[in-house]
């Protein structure tokens, strides 16, 4: 079946993309992961010793960077209701995060440790209808700060992606609520089109 010209064209500037070709080039598994390193860069919630959560995984790109940055001896559970390529250093969760029985996996797997720092990358999947697509990402963004406050350390770190529009402000207002510092960033590798964010929330009161 022929492709649509707006798959066309996206699949175009897909390919040209800066950072997909940076992605490519240095080994990483999505453009995605300049996100995060551009956070890390400006704000250093990534540290040495750390335990670390990654929602919405998938394809791994955020975990590969994030076992770069904390060494081999400390725990990154990924999550994700999309299978990832295993990696090393890095345990894996298959399953939809809306559904209870995947967050009791998690806190079983968890065995009582704690995380210093909780990623959510999570996105529904966009119908291009705001009507639909803003609520849900909502709701994947509260299913993220609830965990949050069950597994974080006291004074540990957030990073939620959210999507502004209907529901942002009193999610936000939410956030601060549970942090003493709350900040929204937009990194460069976000495409200038798209209405996502992300909210770093350091310094978790518990």
């Amino acid at each position: 079946m022929a492709r649509s010209k707006s798959s066309h064209k996206w699949l175009q500037e897909h390919f040209q993309d800066e950072f997909v070709k940076k992605a490519h080039a240095q080994g990483y598994r999505s453009r995605a992961v300049f996100k995060l390193i551009e956070i890390q860069e400006k704000d250093r919630i990534i540290k040495p010793g750390m335990n670390v959560l990654d929602l919405g995984a998938a394809p791994g790109g955020w975990s590969q960077y994030v076992r770069k940055q904390i060494g081999k001896k400390n725990q990154i559970i990924a999550l994700d209701i999309l299978p990832i390529e295993p990696l090393e250093g890095v345990e894996f969760i298959l399953g939809d995060f809306t559904e209870n029985e995947v967050l009791d996996t998690l806190l079983d797997v968890l065995g009582g440790k704690k995380i210093h720092l909780v990623l959510s990358d999570m996105a529904p999947n966009i119908t291009g209808n705001k009507e639909i697509d803003q609520p849900r990402s909502v709701y994947l963004a509260e299913l993220a700060l609830d965990t949050t406050r069950q597994v974080l350390v006291r004074g540990g770190d957030f990073l939620v992606k959210m999507f502004q529009g209907e529901g942002f402000d009193s999610f936000f207002q939410d956030i601060q609520q549970s942090f003493t510092k709350v900040v929204i960033r937009k990194p460069k590798a976000s495409r200038a089109r798209s209405n996502e964010v992300y909210i770093l929330a350091k310094g978790f009161k518990n």
